[in-house]
């Protein structure tokens, strides 16, 4: 619940937005249609890339590893998926196993950047999973690395010249 001021004045759209923001914004609206809401990807293969891996704790305590994937080809291009991987005895030759497909082989290499963004290109078999509330979600079956890419070129970077 949101917790307003009711003696400060509400700010204006004019309060906000400067010098014809306001008539553009006003256009946008009406011409802009809602978008849907997020549902799971369908269940599949998708070639992603390895956007980040961060340590974590569950609402339990649980600590453990989160991978997020990006899909980087076809239709779904730009959306994510998320891998848990726990630290825990009973998981961690799961864990072990799927941190080492990305070069993590000691548990120092998760206190830092452990990988980077955009260039471990994995193929993601995905499943969807339905909670007992009915709730679907995706979850990753198990990913392959195909291959690192390359990083993309600064287009503002100076040319390589040989000389």
């Amino acid at each position: 619940m949101h917790n307003y001021n009711e003696s400060a004045p509400r700010p204006r759209l004019t309060d906000i937005l400067t010098n014809g923001q306001c008539g553009n914004l006003r256009d946008a609206w009406s011409r802009t249609e809602a978008a849907a809401d997020f549902a799971p990807l369908p269940a599949g293969t998708y070639e992603c890339h390895v956007h980040n891996i961060e340590l974590f704790s569950a609402r339990t305590g649980t600590p453990g590893v989160k991978i997020r994937f990006d899909v980087c080809e076809g239709e779904h291009a730009g959306r994510s998926l998320f891998h848990d991987c726990w630290l825990t005895p009973a998981a961690l030759p799961q864990t072990k196993r799927d941190l080492s497909k990305l070069g993590i082989t000691r548990l120092e290499q998760l206190e830092g950047p452990a990988v980077p963004p955009g260039r471990i290109r994995c193929k993601v078999r995905v499943a969807l999973r339905r909670d007992d509330d009915g709730t679907e979600r995706n979850r990753i079956i198990r990913f392959d690395v195909l291959r690192i890419d390359e990083p993309e070129r600064d287009p503002f970077a100076p040319a390589d010249t040989e000389g």
